[in-house]
């Protein structure tokens, strides 16, 4: 299967099934001598681990990551870094009914048309349980970004209900379980979803990550741009339907004049008067923060009875039980800061190779 790779220099494999053993990730173009261990993954793994809150899926699984290889006493040795997290908690017997069913929203029918075969068990590698994998790549690359870059991801929105942005506040992301900044809003989605779940159903969200301190140059003209790869790092997560940079598709709306971002001299420093570009200008970064947002799906898996057919042609009925998310859109959160942190390494080791190849400004 090809498509199991991401990144140039920074380059991680995922590997494994939802109802598999173990999955895993190998991560290399990781520099020598990081510390590195394997609570400082677990960190991140726990944010993003089943289970949380009644809000995601109830799947109890430790998520515990082992580091099996690319790290002796406790930094890393320059070799690929080899982790693997066990699965421990499977019902695969919660798909047996379906397992001759195309469940209408997910990749059964298109795995089963493209080789042949497919893992019915969770939706094997097309399950979100791979994202697990994803974060912890993800931590290893906060290793290589370093404390001067800070990412942050939070939902602005579940369904039709938004955020209000004038009630932001930072501190309220890590107090609810949806990683929302508006209190207010966190409370009714939380009625909304104890509604959308009781009847079988469930909803989108928007998630937005936001990446600062991240310094001006990093970015490859013309076809490996930083917005194209964090537009296609978004795009690969599980079912997300949309990405925008900056302003995005409010773009769209907007007059030159008020698109444009203004440099002024602050400090004998240049200083944008706004950020609709979301960082980046010309596929490389401006040194304003990076603001990235994706659009999450709604679950495929829902209670509600849907038409489908099954491998034989027959038009049937399909109803998925077994443990879902009533919003898959909450437990992207740390995946996309992941993704996000993915790709500024990755591009970060790219511009250093390129600066440590060229020769002194001014020199011939």
């Amino acid at each position: 299967m090809a498509g199991s790779s991401f990144g140039e220099i920074f380059r991680f494999t995922t590997w494994g099934e939802s109802h598999g053993p173990a999955i895993g990730v190998v991560v290399d173009g990781v520099p020598p001598r990081l510390p590195l261990h394997e609570d400082d993954i677990q960190h991140w793994l726990d944010r993003r681990r089943p289970g949380r809150s009644r809000f995601t899926t109830q799947r109890r699984e430790p998520d515990r990551v082992e580091i099996l290889s690319g790290v002796f006493g406790g930094r890393t040795t320059g070799a690929p870094v080899s982790l693997v997290i066990r699965n421990l908690d499977q019902r695969s017997k919660d798909y047996g009914e379906i397992r001759d069913l195309y469940r209408p929203g997910h990749a059964d029918f298109t795995y089963e048309m493209k080789y042949g075969i497919r893992d019915w068990r969770g939706g094997g590698r097309a399950s979100a349980r791979e994202t697990a994998c994803r974060v912890a790549a993800g931590a290893i690359a906060r290793k290589i970004l370093g404390d001067g870059i800070r990412i942050r991801g939070y939902l602005v929105r579940i369904g039709s209900d938004c955020i209000d942005r004038s009630r932001f506040d930072e501190a309220e992301i890590e107090r609810n379980p949806f990683w929302c900044p508006d209190a207010a809003a966190a409370a009714r989605w939380a009625d909304l979803l104890d509604a959308v779940r009781k009847r079988g159903s469930s909803l989108g969200a928007v998630i937005e990550v936001v990446a600062e301190g991240v310094p001006p140059g990093l970015g490859e003209p013309v076809y490996d741009r930083l917005d194209a790869d964090l537009a296609k790092a978004m795009m690969s997560i599980n079912a997300v339907k949309g990405v925008e940079i900056g302003a995005g598709f409010e773009a769209a709306r907007l007059h030159g004049e008020e698109n444009a971002d203004e440099i002024v001299m602050r400090d004998g420093r240049p200083h944008f008067l706004s950020n609709r570009a979301g960082g980046v200008l010309g596929g490389i970064s401006t040194g304003q923060p990076v603001v990235v947002r994706f659009a999450v799906k709604p679950t495929s898996s829902i209670r509600i009875p849907r038409r489908t057919i099954d491998r034989l042609g027959h038009e049937r009925e399909v109803v998925t039980k077994g443990r879902h998310d009533p919003c898959v859109g909450i437990r992207a959160v740390p995946v996309g800061e992941a993704m996000m942190a993915c790709v500024l390494a990755d591009h970060l080791l790219r511009h250093a190779a390129l600066l440590a190849a060229a020769p002194p400004r001014g020199g011939d």
